[in-house]
């Protein structure tokens, strides 16, 4: 039986941030992305997981200070102006107290990294106002215990907002473009507008090198590429910013992209696409071989159960942090195994 590799969408619990400022996030989950050839090839065993717990277009230089989104003045936007599942709760209205505020946020999208997001925007612009749009009310009430005024996916507005970050997923709408022009339409221009992207449009694997100016799958090729790819084109179009992240594991997680996105969204840039990354490329295989090694679990990794799927990318983000002036909080997994 010839030898095969860990499979991509295997996944394992990560960290629980639970520091004093900091309500419970959950448990933050990712997929175990393969950067680097593995030192060992897993021959069809199942293995267990164990589980870790904390305690606490190119890349382009170009910036403008231009005015990208409309200039006219606020408007209402509706749910029959996007896409046909946005079409909840379309007789409410997303209001503020007194006038929109010069550092308020809207975050499309406010799961974990969303609500890691917020907490640090608030940290560094106390007074604003956070607003945080879902496609159902299910965790609303959490929403408002963290600060968060949540709003339902096609509420009409009242205002635009100076700072919009789009960060969720595909999985749960028909027309995810659609989403994102939406967003784009609720953000006034003047701060930033920031969409999460991933790192798959990038035409690289099998253990590849890539980092912001490598070319992108063409379109037709994939479509889950071309879902990001496309939504990407209408974030560029209105003058935002993508940030495609590597899987969020390991080091980079959630903390550090979160992050990441409020330096961006500080710097105030336009029509530019960044990268997410540890730049400590890792296999499955590093990382579990680092868990057992860290001796801080009880449960032992035996062996994954294997894939044809090609390798992944090794991955090297140089460019966005000389440009965005950021590092992470865990320069390497080995570093975040330390802290635990």
């Amino acid at each position: 039986m010839p030898p095969t590799r860990p499979h991509p969408r295997l996944r394992y619990q990560i960290l629980r941030e639970q520091s004093p400022s900091w309500k419970t996030m959950g448990t933050i989950a990712g997929v175990i992305f393969l950067t680097t050839t593995p030192l060992i090839r897993p021959r069809g065993l199942v293995g267990r997981f164990p589980n870790l717990h904390c305690p606490s277009s190119k890349f382009s230089h170009c910036r403008t200070t231009a005015n990208t989104a409309t200039d006219a003045p606020p408007f209402q936007v509706s749910a029959a102006a996007s896409s046909p599942s946005s079409a909840i709760d379309e007789e409410k209205e997303v209001t503020s107290s007194g006038n929109v505020g010069a550092d308020d946020l809207l975050i499309v999208g406010p799961g974990v990294l969303g609500r890691l997001v917020a907490q640090k925007w608030r940290e560094e612009h106390p007074g604003c106002q956070i607003h945080g749009q879902t496609v159902t009310a299910d965790h609303h009430e959490e929403l408002n215990e963290e600060g968060i005024n949540p709003c339902l996916k096609g509420t009409k507005t009242t205002h635009k907002f100076p700072y919009v970050i789009f960060c969720a997923p595909p999985s749960r709408t028909s027309d995810y473009s659609a989403d994102v022009r939406m967003a784009a339409l609720n953000w006034n221009g003047e701060g930033s507008f920031l969409f999460t992207s991933s790192s798959a449009p990038y035409d690289c694997n099998n253990n590849g090198s890539c980092d912001e100016d490598t070319s992108v799958v063409p379109i037709g090729r994939n479509p889950r590429t071309d879902v990001l790819l496309k939504a990407e084109e209408v974030v560029l179009e209105f003058g935002g910013v993508v940030l495609r992240l590597a899987a969020l594991y390991t080091s980079f997680m959630k903390v550090d992209a979160a992050s990441l996105s409020v330096a961006i969204l500080k710097k105030r840039l336009r029509n530019q696409i960044l990268l997410g990354c540890d730049n400590h490329p890792l296999s499955r295989q590093e990382v579990m071989d680092l868990v057992t090694k860290s001796g801080k679990f009880s449960e032992t990794f035996e062996a994954f159960t294997g894939t044809n799927d090609p390798l992944g990318k090794r991955l090297n983000n140089s460019k966005t942090r000389e440009e965005i002036g950021w590092e992470p909080k865990y320069p390497s997994f080995a570093h975040f195994l330390e802290s635990l």
